[in-house]
C-alpha cells in the first residue's frame, strides 16, 4: 500500500521530512477494523511528533490522526461495524497513523461517518470533536450552562471551531471567543461565538469593553502561559480552567485563593491506556455525527490541499506550523 512516513526530525519543507513509501497492508486484531482511508486532516499533533522524532531505523513512522474511510474487514471480536460501513476516527497515538491507504483502528474509538458529509468534509472533524467534547462535558462538566459564561482563548483553530459549535448547539452558555485577525474574528462568530475579543491585547481589557468582569469557565487552546494571569483574574471563584496546549510551567498556587480547578484534555489518554471507558469516544463520535446530519454542526474544513502525497503533506505541516491555521486542512487519497 502507499504510505507516507517520517524518519527523523526535519523542517516541514525539507524533502526528507515526509517521504512516500510502500508498506504491507496491516492485519486487523480482534477488536480492530481495517479501513480503506479516503481522506485525512492534519493537526498540530502531527507536526509535533514529526518535529520531535529521533532518527528512525527502517521505514520510519506513519503519522496522521484524523481520517474518514470505508471498513473493508473486521476482527473476530468486532460488533460495532461491518465491511462497507463509512467511518471516521482520530486513531491512536501509539499505533501507525492515517497517512496510509489502509489503517487498522480499535472499533471503540471509531464512529459512523455523518451521512451528509463527504469524506474530506468528515475527516476535518474527529480529533477536534473528541477533544472539544471532552473539554466541555468531561472536564469542565458544563451541563446546561444556563446563566454561565465561557471564554475560549485561541478559538479559530480546529478545536475552537467545533467547540464553539458544540457549546452553542448543546448548552445555553454565553460564549466569548478570542481571535486576532479580521478573518479569524469573522470565522469564530460564524462558528457560534456571541462575542469576540482580540487576544493580542490583555484579555481583561477586552472583557471590560464587553461589560464582563468574570467568567465561569475558560478553555485555553494555545499560549496559556502568556494569558495565565489574565485567565486567573477573569475566572469567578470556584471557576474551571481547561487546556490542551503545552505551556511553560504555570504557577498553580495562583489558583488557590479562588479555589479554581485546572483540567487537561488529551484526546489519546483513553486509547493510550485502554481505559475502561474507551468506548466513550465511539459514542461521542456517534452523537456528533447525529448532530451534523441534523444540521446542528458543520464541517470546519477551510483548506483542501488536493491529493495526499509526501509533498502535499509537507505543505500541510508547514501551514499548521505557521500558527495561523483557520479551521482544518484536509487531503484525499486519489
Amino acid at each position: 500500500m502507499k504510505a507516507i512516513v517520517a524518519r527523523q526530525s526535519l523542517p516541514a519543507d525539507h524533502p526528507d521530512a515526509l517521504v512516500d513509501v510502500e508498506l504491507p497492508v496491516p492485519v486487523p486484531g480482534p477488536r480492530d477494523v481495517l479501513v480503506e482511508v479516503k481522506a485525512v486532516s492534519v493537526n498540530p499533533v502531527d507536526t509535533k511528533v514529526r518535529a520531535g522524532m529521533p532518527a528512525e531505523p527502517g521505514e520510519g513512522r506513519v503519522l496522521g490522526w484524523d481520517a474518514a474511510g470505508v471498513v473493508k474487514a473486521v476482527g473476530r471480536e468486532v460488533t460495532l461495524f461491518k465491511p462497507g460501513d463509512e467511518v471516521w476516527y482520530a486513531g491512536d497515538l501509539t499505533r501507525p497513523g492515517s497517512n496510509a491507504e489502509w489503517q487498522v483502528v480499535d472499533e471503540r474509538i471509531v464512529g459512523h461517518k455523518p451521512a451528509t458529509l463527504g469524506f474530506a468534509e468528515a475527516a476535518a472533524l474527529p480529533l477536534t470533536s473528541i477533544t472539544a467534547w471532552e473539554l466541555l462535558f468531561d472536564r469542565l462538566e458544563v451541563g446546561s450552562g444556563v446563566g454561565k459564561r465561557l471564554l475560549v482563548v485561541g478559538a479559530a483553530g480546529g478545536v475552537g471551531s467545533i467547540l464553539l459549535q458544540l457549546a452553542r448547539a448543546m448548552t445555553s452558555l454565553t460564549v466569548i471567543a478570542t481571535a486576532s485577525r479580521p478573518e479569524t474574528m469573522a470565522w469564530v462568530r460564524e462558528m457560534g461565538a456571541h462575542e469576540v475579543i482580540d487576544h493580542r491585547e490583555p484579555l481583561n481589557e477586552g472583557l471590560q469593553r464587553l461589560g464582563i468582569t468574570e467568567v465561569d469557565y475558560v478553555v485555553s487552546l494555545n499560549q496559556t502561559d502568556r494569558h495565565f494571569d489574565a485567565i486567573v483574574a477573569a475566572l469567578k471563584p470556584q471557576g474551571k480552567l481547561a487546556l490542551i496546549d503545552d505551556p511553560k510551567p504555570l504557577d498553580v498556587l495562583k489558583l488557590k485563593r479562588k479555589s479554581l480547578s485546572l483540567h487537561w484534555a488529551f484526546m489519546y489518554t483513553r486509547s493510550m491506556f485502554a481505559t475502561d471507558d474507551m468506548i466513550r469516544q465511539h459514542e461521542l463520535l456517534e452523537h456528533v455525527a447525529e448532530r451534523v446530519d441534523a444540521g446542528q454542526l458543520r464541517t470546519t474544513l477551510t483548506r483542501h490541499l488536493g491529493a495526499l502525497s509526501a509533498a502535499t503533506l509537507r505543505d500541510a505541516h508547514g501551514y499548521i506550523e505557521t500558527g495561523k491555521a483557520l479551521g482544518k486542512v484536509v487531503l484525499e487519497w486519489r
